[in-house]
């Protein structure tokens, strides 16, 4: 049963593939690649309930059989970025163009090949093979699309940073294989007896490689120019399944390939803990600073996979001091918090997609879009949005409590920089989940309140309710995580040893192993937080005949003014915080005038602000500038003269006679 539903999801996602690139119309790749989704999710949950078996393809690269297996955690991840990307095929690109929307239907069969075969193959060269599919699934998306005129440049951009990552997860694998005398990953687990300083490499490199798909600095920085090219529903597929591929991938390098114990492991972890946590707080900076829908919930997609990289690093300190149950606490929160982050991004990318479906555009302005939107696409939106800020009762609420928790248990670490390292790490996701709350009150508030125009807004009532139920399955997360988690409980204890899912619920209770340390209940909240809304609502009704309700314009300092010309927009809400850390910011701003044959009659007022990348101009802009002067020297040897290839040709015949003559 399990094996055939595997078979028949690829083979509809492989075929979906050739009919978007075959037929002109975009409704049957469409329905493949929704219908292979629908397969995957019932693999993910049959693989729950019975232990999925290793499937050999009966193939071979590089003298190495070629096999396939999802573990618990590969399929908890695959399950909850197959999610929305279900949704995102259904709804299909907001490209207006019909060629456009079946190239991105194309890049999207791929990008879920590949990250089916991240997620499940067991060696080396089908691994990257795999990991290269789905990085040029995703560039084809964005560039099949066409939302935005310019979108070379920064799929380029991506794709160039995620080739140089595959560089260091290469040579990383290449590495183990050597030292394991085996490109199987079943055989890297012997590799415990490598010397420090190549834990330490391999360490990094997994670390450099991986993170450069997870948004980890510098990396982060392709995330807003190739989010920001294309549609919500590309945004789905990176910040969903495409994620989950990448750190399930790093969490397998860490966890299962690499030794825990001595001082190198030590610290190869305490780095991947500094790098996650500076690299959440940059990531959520910028965010806050975005006017775009899809910028900004790129930074926040970065924010959040960068949290998981720490929580990650965090498991492995644990190991390494030999507090196995904590190990496996880490692990399975982070696993958590990537469930939660998949299910609420792809609904805010789902409802950005609506913006543009109504205005045309992505920008964060005040338009009164909920108040003339079905009710079902507010509350799946405000759903997602207050689990990405942490509000109670919703998933990111008890994900993050979970983070915290576990963070607060690094007080049991003996060695001193492992307790450092997690005291500093929990200081730093505090100011990240405080400026996270404002970013996303910023979005919902700004982007979707408001005074705005009057009249219906046209948006789909598909969408409507794709969004509502993408935003309520978050709250469905967060009820149900006393019984979810435990599906997560055999990959934790084939890791560590300990079962810790077993030892975070009681009951309808969540606890970090110990009831008596901490507790809540999302599942508890849920049934109170109406309950205890009776009251006010009474008080309300009782008060309506003494006090009738009135409805006055916004008071403006005495003057009447338009609520629209007075409304808080994106640039103002975030200038604080720009204004204060200014020093990371880096904000220009540049305020251009026309005038009207006078140079006392203003015509026309622009204002442009900006704030400066931090990698970018000190980091990529040389290095591209030096790639530019190198090929501008080798240029001269396409002269286009054929008696010059032929010297060259000739040329290089010598050398070779010579080193075949004199070279021993």
């Amino acid at each position: 049963m399990q094996t055939d539903l595997l078979v028949a999801m690829v083979l509809l996602w492989a075929i979906s593939f050739v009919l978007a690139l075959v037929l002109r119309t975009d409704w049957v790749a469409r329905v493949g690649i929704a219908v292979g989704c629908i397969l995957g999710l019932a693999y993910a949950v049959t693989g729950w309930l019975k232990t999925p078996a290793t499937l050999p393809l009966h193939i071979s690269l590089a003298n190495t059989p070629v096999e396939f297996q999802l573990d618990n955690a590969a399929l908890w991840l695959f399950f909850f970025g197959l999610l929305p990307a279900l949704l995102a095929a259904a709804l299909g690109s907001a490209s207006p163009v019909s060629d456009a929307r079946r190239y991105w239907l194309a890049g999207l069969a791929a990008t879920l090949l590949g990250a089916l075969g991240v997620f499940g193959l067991e060696d080396t060269m089908s691994f990257l093979i795999a990991w290269e599919v789905m990085s040029l699934g995703g560039a084809a998306m964005i560039l099949g699309e066409r939302i935005s005129t310019d979108r070379d440049g920064p799929t380029l951009f991506m794709v160039s940073l995620l080739e140089v990552g595959s560089v260091a997860v290469l040579l990383a694998l290449l590495l183990l294989g050597s030292h394991a005398s085996s490109q199987s990953f079943a055989n890297f687990l012997t590799t415990y007896g490598m010397s420090t300083a190549g834990t330490l490499l391999i360490g990094l490199l997994f670390l450099f490689g991986f993170g450069a798909k997870l948004g980890m600095l510098p990396f982060y920085e392709w995330f807003p120019s190739a989010y920001g090219s294309g549609s919500g529903a590309t945004g789905v597929i990176f910040s969903g399944i495409v994620l989950n591929a990448a750190f399930y991938a790093l969490g397998r390098a860490t966890l299962q390939w690499l030794p825990h114990s001595g001082t190198w492991a030590i610290g190869t972890a305490s780095i991947m803990v500094i790098a996650g946590v500076l690299s959440a707080i940059l990531a959520i900076f910028y965010a806050f600073q975005q006017e775009d829908w899809r910028r900004l919930l790129s930074f926040s997609s970065a924010e959040n996979a960068t949290v998981a990289i720490a929580t990650l690093g965090v498991s492995s300190l644990f190991a390494s001091s030999s507090l196995p149950a904590f190990a496996s606490l880490a692990w399975t929160v982070a696993l958590l918090h990537l469930a939660a982050h998949s299910l609420a991004k792809g609904t805010l990318f789902l409802t950005a997609d609506g913006i543009h479906e109504v205005s045309g555009d992505y920008v964060i302005r005040q338009a009164g879009l909920l108040r003339r939107s079905p009710v079902l696409y507010g509350i799946g939106a405000v759903f997602a949005a207050m689990s990405l800020a942490a509000l109670p009762p919703q998933a990111g609420f008890a994900t993050e409590w979970y983070i915290f928790q576990t963070l607060f248990q690094g007080t049991q670490v003996n060695n001193l920089v492992a307790r450092l390292t997690i005291a500093l790490a929990a200081a730093g996701l505090a100011l990240v989940a405080a400026v996270a709350l404002a970013t996303f009150v910023k979005l919902f508030g700004v982007g979707l309140l408001g005074d705005g125009h009057s009249g219906p807004t046209h948006l789909s009532r598909f969408r409507s309710a794709c969004v509502f139920l993408l935003g309520l399955s978050v709250l469905a997360l967060a009820v149900g995580m006393p019984w979810w988690m435990q599906f997560l409980g055999q990959t934790s204890q084939a890791m560590f040893g300990v079962n810790a899912s077993a030892s975070m619920r009681n009951g309808w209770l969540l606890v970090p192993l110990s009831g008596k340390f901490a507790f809540i209940s999302p599942t508890k909240l849920v049934i109170a937080g109406p309950l205890l809304a009776l009251l006010p609502l009474a008080l309300f009704w009782s008060s309506r005949p003494q006090f009738k309700l009135r409805r006055v314009p916004v008071w403006s300092g005495g003057r009447r003014e338009d609520a629209r010309q007075i409304a808080t927009t994106s640039l103002a809400f975030s200038n604080a915080l720009r204004t204060f850390y200014s020093f990371i910011y880096g904000p220009t701003h540049n305020v251009e005038r026309e005038y009207q044959d006078s140079p006392y009659f203003l015509k026309r007022l622009i204002f442009n602000q900006e704030v400066a990348p931090v990698f970018g101009p000190y980091l990529f802009a040389p290095f591209t500038h030096v790639v530019r002067r190198l090929s501008n020297a080798v240029s001269v040897l396409q002269s286009g003269y054929l008696n010059s290839y032929n010297a060259l040709i000739g040329i290089l015949l010598v050398l070779i006679l010579a080193l075949s003559l004199f070279y021993k």
